[in-house]
């Protein structure tokens, strides 16, 4: 199984950060080692307060104006202008506020940062970084929530990353900066906010690489971003039950890990996707589709998905607690799932 390891070695020396420290750092260690790297979004210098959240506060102050651009509030001229300057030689990390707003930016995305290598016969390379973030649960409501990572799946040329913990988002930021195609990584709510044991020198973490988080012989669930916190909660509860659920972190959703997702269904006999995305259409529906392909007849069971409804993320909180996936969702559907086979 092509994962990470399960846990850190016993050796390791960990730290408390949550996931804003560790992008910082990433960035931080990023911008010592490479001059030619950038970053540039709506208020990312100290000025305007380091970015909407304070992800990159200290960066325009050590690194200066020029490495650390402020922008207009445009985001098609923000991936226009990274797009160029990744051409030129530089990777920049462009930030798009929320997910939402990269509809503004979809013409840039999609038909030239995406498609260059394939237009110019793998003559130019554009290694860009996109990070934005969105994620329910703080009643930010339709324009602002929504998880539009199929879109981007769905684009050839682009790398689609949503992390969970912080070791996730340091490691998952360095390797993605070093990357030379376009690589955007989603960063989802509350998973920038929960401070997790995270190894002092956590290096690079390989894009396309899962991590099984924790060993099971029952069900498999699949899940990434803010979900893995549904997810462990459920985990626990069914763990009561007697039922022993192998947890991956899928880290990576575009390429995603195949070969690790159907070694672990393979020896569970069953599968559970757990993510944020409306259940119609989203990455749920590929990865139930080759795992059913590739393991038909071996699966005890269908595989399961739980996604969002059909609708608009809600602003008033009780439908919007409604809209999300909660934990007593995922337990009954590995019970259900368990219960056939």
């Amino acid at each position: 199984m092509s994962t990470d390891t399960v846990e850190p070695a016993a050796t390791t020396e960990m730290v408390k950060m949550n996931g804003m420290q560790a992008i910082n750092a990433a960035l931080m260690e990023a911008m010592e080692a490479d001059p030619k790297v950038l970053v540039l979004g709506e208020d990312v210098a100290d000025r305007e307060g380091g970015g909407v959240i304070g992800v990159t506060r200290g960066l325009s102050t050590k690194f200066g104006d020029l490495r650390v651009r402020s922008t207009p509030i445009a985001e098609q001229a923000i991936i226009g202008a990274a797009i160029g300057a990744a051409m030129g030689g530089y990777k920049p990390v462009a930030e798009i506020m929320l997910m939402n707003f990269t509809t503004v930016a979809m013409d840039m995305i999609v038909n030239h940062a995406a498609k260059l290598r394939f237009m110019s016969g793998g003559q130019s390379q554009v290694p860009l970084v996109i990070r934005t973030l969105t994620g329910a649960g703080n009643q930010t409501a339709g324009q602002h929530a929504d998880f539009y990572e199929a879109w981007f799946c769905h684009t050839a040329g682009i790398k689609v990353v949503i992390p969970w913990t912080p070791a996730d988002f340091k490691g998952l930021y360095l390797s993605a900066i070093q990357d030379p195609d376009p690589v955007m990584i989603i960063e989802s709510g509350k998973t920038l906010f929960v401070p997790m044991d995270t190894p002092v020198n956590q290096g690079p973490i390989p894009l396309g690489k899962a991590q099984v988080v924790q060993e099971g012989s029952d069900v498999t669930i699949v899940s990434y971003g803010q979900m893995m916190f549904t997810v462990m909660q459920a985990v626990a509860e069914l763990a009561e039950a007697g039922i022993s659920a192998e947890v991956i972190n899928l880290r990576t959703i575009s390429p995603w890990d195949k070969e690790a997702v159907l070694a672990s269904a393979e020896k569970t006999g069953r599968l559970l996707i757990v993510h944020e995305a409306g259940k119609n259409f989203g990455p749920g529906a590929e990865i139930a589709a080759t795992v059913q392909e590739a393991l038909f007849g071996k699966l005890k069971a269908p595989v399961g998905r739980l996604g969002a409804p059909y609708c608009a993320v809600p602003f008033a909180k009780k439908l919007e607690d409604a809209y999300l996936v909660q934990p007593p969702a995922v337990v009954a559907e590995a019970k259900k799932l368990c219960a056939q086979g």
